[in-house]
């Protein structure tokens, strides 16, 4: 990815009930790869669970942010596997990377 682009950082705390939570994620990283403006995605989890999606602009995140699966995923979110998330939208000026 050439800078400058959007990377939205989701950070999260779940709750003991995961059920279908790994099912849902990959279903929104397949859906999230087919949307207009979506540049990659990386994740982590341990205690804290660390998403960060790449994006060319602000209107694609908009209209993922809107896309109606991912509105349903959300609220499954919000009522099941969340006890707490916070979602960072960040301007990616440059980068750069080191790989043996």
């Amino acid at each position: 990815m050439k800078p400058p682009y959007y990377a939205v950082i989701f950070t999260s705390v779940k709750t003991e009930n995961l059920e279908g939570y790994n099912e849902m994620a990959e279903l929104m990283e397949s859906l999230a790869k087919k949307q207009d403006g979506f540049l990659g995605v990386e994740s982590a989890s341990n205690e804290i669970g660390i998403t960060v999606s790449y994006w060319k602009d602000l209107e694609s995140i908009k209209k993922w942010k809107q896309n109606t699966a991912h509105l349903e995923a959300q609220k499954k979110g919000i009522n099941s596997w969340y006890k707490s998330y916070t979602t960072r939208i960040a301007l990616v000026e440059r980068e750069y990377s080191f790989e043996l």
